[in-house]
């Protein structure tokens, strides 16, 4: 079984950067792919990106293109999330999450496996 923990939240001013890591325990973690979520209070949990782990594709929300990457480390167990030019509308908490699902990504209930998220607050 697999097991994620996210970590790299915090608090930064508009137009700065934050660098999100999951670490995920468990020998199966290579063959899940992996997704970020985000979920602002009196939200629903909406997709952000999104990496296969056989062919490392990668899909984004529109509104994170250009300004956020996804990358995952297999050797290390870590999915990575780097958020650059950062906007107040990106303030939420930061869930990865793992599917054994190759399509269907941007679902949250395709999702079988969620960390426990981390706070991501961007200031005006």
């Amino acid at each position: 079984q697999v097991q994620l923990v996210e970590s790299g939240g915090g608090l930064v001013q508009a137009g700065g950067s934050l660098r999100l890591t999951c670490a995920a325990s468990g020998r199966t973690f290579i063959s899940y792919n992996m997704g970020w979520f985000r979920q602002a209070p009196g939200k629903e949990r909406e997709f952000v990106a999104y990496i296969n782990w056989r062919v490392g594709n990668t899909y984004y929300t529109d509104s994170v293109k250009g300004r956020f990457t996804i990358s995952r480390d297999n050797a290390k167990n870590t999915v990575n999330l780097q958020m650059s030019s950062l906007k107040p509308e990106d303030t939420a908490v930061y869930y990865c999450a793992a599917t054994g699902y190759g399509s269907g990504y941007s679902i949250p209930g395709n999702y079988n496996l969620w960390g426990q998220g981390t706070q991501v607050t961007v200031s005006s």
